[in-house]
Parts: C-alpha cells; sequence; structure tokens
C-alpha cells in the first residue's frame, strides 16, 4: 500500500473544513423538550468526543498544549478539537494533533508536523437523572502521520454523579494500530478512571485523572492532578500535571486546555 503522507494530510483539513461548513448551516435547536442529561466532570487530558447525553446543536473548539521536559530533549504537542452533536445523544469530534520537540545536547529541532488526526464519534445509550448515570459507547480513527499507521479505537464510556458534587468516570477500550510498511498490527488496551470535586453553583473543579495504558504486556501509569476555571458560562481553561508512577515514562509533564462552547 503507497503510503502519501501529504495528501492524507490535506484530505484530514478538507475534512475539518466540511464538517465545521456542514455544523454551521444546520439551523437553531427546534422548540421541542430537552432530553435528560446528566452534568459530569469530563477530565482534561483524556477528554471525551461530546458532553456524555449531548443535545441537538451543542458545540464547542478546544484547543491545548502538553509541554513534557526530557533529559536530552524538550517535547511539545498541540491539539485542536472542534466537537458537535447533529443529533441527540450522539457526538462527533475532529481533533488535529502538532509535535515539536528540541535537543538540549544538540542545536536540533523539529519542525510543527501534523501528527496525527481523529475523527470520533460517541453515542450516550443510557442517561437516567434518578441514577445519575450516563453510559456511552464510542469509536476514533486514528491517522498517525508520524509513523505511518493508521489505529482503531472502539470505547465505552461510564460515569455518574452522586448527588453532591463529586464525579466518577471510566473510558476503556483497546487500541488496534496498523503500520503501512511493516504491514504489523499491535494491540493496546487503555483504562482511563476520573475522580472530580465540582465547587458548588460553580462550573470549577479539581481531581485527578488515571490514565492507564497495557502494551506488549506491560502496565504504564501516569497520576494527573487537574483543575478546571470557568471564566464565564462559554469559556474555561484547564490545567494538568503528570506523574508516571509505572512503565518505561519518567518525565514530568505539564498540559492546559483552552474551552470554549461555540
Amino acid at each position: 500500500m503507497n503510503y502519501d503522507r501529504h495528501a492524507i494530510q490535506r484530505f484530514g483539513f478538507l475534512v475539518i473544513i466540511g464538517i465545521i461548513l456542514l455544523t454551521d448551516s444546520v439551523s437553531a435547536q427546534e422548540n421541542r423538550p430537552f432530553p435528560d442529561k446528566v452534568h459530569h466532570a469530563e477530565p482534561l487530558y483524556n477528554d471525551l468526543v461530546r458532553d456524555l447525553g449531548a443535545r441537538k446543536g451543542e458545540k464547542e473548539f478546544n484547543v491545548g498544549a502538553d509541554i513534557k521536559k526530557m533529559d536530552r530533549t524538550d517535547e511539545y504537542g498541540y491539539l485542536a478539537e472542534y466537537e458537535f452533536a447533529p443529533m441527540d445523544r450522539l457526538g462527533l469530534e475532529v481533533e488535529t494533533d502538532f509535535a515539536y520537540s528540541k535537543s538540549k545536547t544538540a542545536d536540533v529541532s523539529s519542525g510543527n508536523e501534523l501528527e496525527r488526526l481523529r475523527l470520533s464519534s460517541q453515542y450516550s445509550f443510557y442517561v437516567s437523572k434518578k441514577q445519575a448515570t450516563t453510559l456511552a459507547i464510542g469509536y476514533t480513527q486514528i491517522f498517525n502521520f508520524e509513523d505511518g499507521g493508521t489505529a482503531f479505537n472502539p470505547f465505552f464510556v461510564a460515569a455518574k454523579s452522586w448527588h453532591t458534587n463529586w464525579h466518577t468516570l471510566i473510558y476503556t477500550g483497546p487500541e488496534i494500530a496498523y503500520h503501512y510498511k511493516s504491514r504489523t498490527t499491535e494491540m493496546n488496551w487503555q483504562i482511563n478512571t476520573s475522580l472530580h470535586y465540582t465547587l458548588p453553583q460553580t462550573d470549577h473543579f479539581i481531581g485527578l485523572e488515571v490514565n492507564q495504558e497495557v502494551a506488549g504486556g506491560l502496565l504504564e501509569t501516569t497520576l494527573r492532578p487537574q483543575v478546571k476555571l470557568g471564566l464565564s458560562n462559554k469559556l474555561a481553561i484547564g490545567m494538568a500535571v503528570g506523574f508516571p508512577i509505572a512503565g518505561k515514562e519518567n518525565a514530568i509533564s505539564s498540559f492546559f486546555r483552552l474551552i470554549y462552547q461555540l
């Protein structure tokens, strides 16, 4: 299979532009009752495709930055996400990931390049206000430009609000990666859990996100304490610090996210 990286990059940008134009052409919400929706605190690092129990017409734009200080290099990652709900309980997302690195031992650096394109969908099939619980399934198609391959990521989400200000959530599923050049396939399993406390009468929260991955028989775990500040009913900022506690990774990282509700 021939792999044209630049052609796929152009295709990715056309997909993003097409989706934005399509959703912007959709008319405003109809006059109808809103379906049930439970408020859940969403993790900052491994965020969801759209709010659980999404309602038709919801839109959101995110930008984020991941900074990792290594022994020999500094690594920077940047992302841009566009999320929208074309119908009740269904969320769609387009995400672009860029990467930049700089060596500490030599005057060498990489340019800002599109590293991944992610196309995701998520459907909340169970929403209970009485139980304060939402269950969802989803799928992400990942195009890896750096490694030359693609990945398939079906996932399951379960979230519960404890009728107070505490929220728990689990996001889990396999990621099956296919490499074009070697024609090989490998699979890892993601288990992401989170616990958050929202401040009463605000959109602020503090919490802990635990990101785990099982790959090659090894378990990698990173703890990410985090805080989110709601600046208005449309704008919020969040920050998380990553502390690896198991696996090959040994560098502390920082992650920042800007969230804008359209």
